[in-house]
């Protein structure tokens, strides 16, 4: 099966340097670009789950135990099959993540997407070697600019759009 390039990324990203904050950031420009494939719900929810993973690995529980929930309720009638993952054991995976989280019982864990293409598994698997990566690494092995990369990103056009916007709503008001 052909799976998106930026896909697979994802799953490069998200068992392999456990860049979370970027397997956020290149799903969504795939979601974003490709509106129609009708797997919208499905991308939100594999968003969701790296979001998830973001908050919790950065003791954010409250966060992490909100997008777990999310993702699971996206994901569990989503077509995961189609992108090659098994459904019910991510939707496990991400119940106990919330429960954990809710509970603040337990710190962080990986969530591990059992990948039930073999053939998509070891492309993976070769796009790891390929950048030097190594599949299923920690994520608490993660550097600290992995962990908390949204505190160095640049936000300027964001910064700018909001804004824009504000002054056009005001502009509209007087």
């Amino acid at each position: 099966m052909d799976y998106p390039d930026a896909y697979i990324a994802y799953l490069v990203e998200f068992h392999a340097t456990r860049d979370f904050f970027e397997c956020h950031e290149l799903l969504e420009e795939y979601w974003k670009e490709h509106p129609d494939d009708g797997l919208g719900e499905t991308w939100i929810g594999l968003i969701q789950t790296a979001v998830g993973q973001y908050h919790e690995r950065r003791g954010n529980l409250r966060g992490a135990a909100s997008m777990y929930g999310k993702a699971a309720g996206k994901l569990l009638a989503s077509p995961l099959e189609r992108l090659g993952l098994d459904r019910e054991d991510l939707i496990r995976q991400l119940e106990a993540r919330r429960e954990a989280a809710e509970a603040g019982t337990s710190g962080y864990e990986d969530i591990k997407m059992r990948l039930a293409d073999s053939e998509l598994a070891a492309l993976c698997e070769e796009k790891c070697r390929e950048r030097g990566l190594v599949w299923g690494k920690s994520g608490l092995d993660a550097a600290d600019e992995v962990i908390h990369r949204h505190l160095t990103r640049d936000r300027t056009e964001v910064v700018e759009a909001r804004a824009a916007a504000l002054k056009a709503r005001r502009a509209g008001n007087e």
